[in-house]
């Protein structure tokens, strides 16, 4: 080797050794997330406090609309919830809640999405045309109608190959970064 190389072969060694370094063992591909957890066992740590919600129904916080389990195993991997502007197909959904769980400690778009919020049956049809206008999929489900985001553009999916998720019901609509997130949401109770 020429002496040139061997100092950028050195750097380059250094440079992978630095970000190995750096690399979050919550970030492993072999470690369950949260919510995996929480559908495998037991937990019983207190939640923590939800952000504004304003405009929600009174009792729906970002605690509330998810499964106990669930906000423990959250929780006790260091995540919290921040609110986010609830908007589906165009339509503001003022008096509806949208959580996103993650750990805001360090810089990562990994987290866990969960939304609620009541609907009229004219928004519903107009937030679903407009999904499916930007090339959403539907399907007729026994507890509402589905509404999935098109996979090539699906930041992750769940075992059935589902990604982001609307559920429109009868006055209401569910969101879930994937169509099984949204058996997590118990809100109503």
């Amino acid at each position: 080797m020429t002496p040139r190389i061997l100092p950028a072969i050195a750097g380059l060694a250094l440079v992978l050794v630095a970000l190995s370094a750096c690399a979050s063992p919550s970030l492993s591909t072999t470690s369950p997330t949260p919510t995996e957890t929480a559908a495998q066992g037991d937990a019983s740590t207190a939640p923590t406090t939800s952000p504004s919600t304003d405009g929600a129904p009174e009792g729906l916080s970002c605690e509330s609309m998810i499964s106990a389990r669930t906000v423990a195993a959250l929780s006790d991997a260091g995540w919290s919830a921040e609110t986010k502007e609830f908007v589906v197909g165009g339509i503001e959904l003022p008096e509806g809640l949208l959580c996103f769980w993650a750990d805001y400690t360090v810089g990562s778009d990994h987290g866990q999405l969960y939304g609620w919020s009541p609907l009229s049956s004219a928004d519903a049809k107009a937030a679903e045309q407009a999904l499916l206008d930007e090339g959403w999929t539907l399907e007729d489900g026994s507890d509402g109608t589905y509404v999935t985001e098109d996979i090539e553009y699906s930041m992750g999916t769940d075992e059935d190959g589902y990604g982001m998720t609307y559920l429109f019901g009868d006055g209401w609509v569910r969101l879930a970064d994937t169509r099984q997130g949204l058996i997590l949401i118990e809100w109503p109770r």
